[in-house]
């Protein structure tokens, strides 16, 4: 943590209404994680909050109304902290922080006895809970919007891009074929978004929520996670306790390769933004390698045809 990321959060401190009373000079600020915003955790008096201050470029590509709508929903629900403070003009939002949790990671993730289980538990309350968020999250729509994004930066584009664009058409006309009832998604499950108490998965960051194909959710999941095969049996049993069909199972793994295809350029826009969090770069590269090398199988291909087959 830098100077400057404690001065930004003690300036917070003295002008948001949650931390009312608390002498930002004495506040106990610590860094927690992040990759494009600045989030921390503040010590009110014994009562722990979580201050989030937007990163540089975000409004680009975020809507903060929505986004504290869709966690205000997702709060309600019971599968993330309780919202105290949201400002959609700056992204500035205060949240409860949750003691007694641990922030997983991809290697917590696949080695922790249950993990996958809980985080598809919580995402079925999620789903199933007969809420609604604001926005829809429509993979090929954003492609274009971060795509028009993207016309206007100087930014080379992994080789072969655009032309795994052109054969993703095949998954567009099959899901378009056979359409997913909506539901309210997290749309981002990154590892670090997940925090786990053995007991139970909580999941936080709703900056990319929307209605979408709940499918979306696992399949993104499990690639953030680098799930081997059992990890995704484990995840699908419990979130189809009577069993998931092939069209199911077929969703999930196209939506693997799918959200590589959409998170390679969110990648390219970070590299652009000159965002240091990590290299950009690399990780757009990574991830688009990922899904050529997936949507090349033959099983994708039989995944293609179950969803199509409905």
């Amino acid at each position: 943590m830098t100077n400057d990321d404690t001065a930004r959060a003690r300036a917070a401190i003295g002008t948001l209404p949650p931390f009312e009373g608390l002498d930002p000079a004495r506040a106990s600020v610590t860094r927690l994680g992040g990759l494009t915003n600045l989030v921390f955790r503040i010590d009110h008096g014994g009562d722990d909050l979580c201050l989030r201050l937007p990163g540089q470029g975000t409004e680009e590509y975020i809507d903060r109304a929505v986004e504290a709508h869709n966690a205000r929903v997702a709060a309600d629900v019971g599968v993330s902290p309780e919202v105290l403070y949201a400002d959609a003009a700056s992204g500035v939002m205060v949240t409860r922080f949750l003691d007694g949790t641990e922030t997983m990671t991809p290697e917590s993730f696949r080695a922790t006895p249950g993990a996958p289980a809980r985080a598809a538990e919580a995402f079925h309350r999620l789903h199933t809970s007969g809420k609604g968020f604001e926005f829809r999250f429509e993979l090929f729509a954003m492609i274009d919007d971060y795509l028009k994004i993207l016309s206007s930066k100087s930014v080379e584009f992994p080789t072969g891009y655009h032309e795994v664009l052109k054969e993703a058409e095949a998954v567009r006309e099959a899901l378009a074929a056979r359409p997913a009832t909506l539901a309210p998604c997290h749309c981002d499950p990154l590892c670090e978004n997940f925090l786990d108490t053995g007991t139970r998965m909580w999941i936080v960051d709703w900056e990319y929520s929307g209605m979408n194909d709940p499918m979306w959710d696992l399949g993104d999941l499990s690639v953030e996670a680098g799930f081997e095969a059992a990890h995704d049996e484990t995840m699908m049993a419990a979130y189809f306790p009577g069993g998931a069909g092939a069209a199911e199972w077929g969703r999930m793994v196209i939506y693997k390769a799918m959200c590589d295809l959409l998170w390679t350029l969110w990648g390219l826009i970070q590299h652009a933004n000159d965002n240091p969090a990590e290299d950009f770069w690399a990780y757009a590269t990574g991830r688009f390698a990922r899904c050529k090398t997936l949507m090349a199988t033959p099983a994708f291909a039989e995944h293609l045809r179950a969803v199509r087959k409905g």
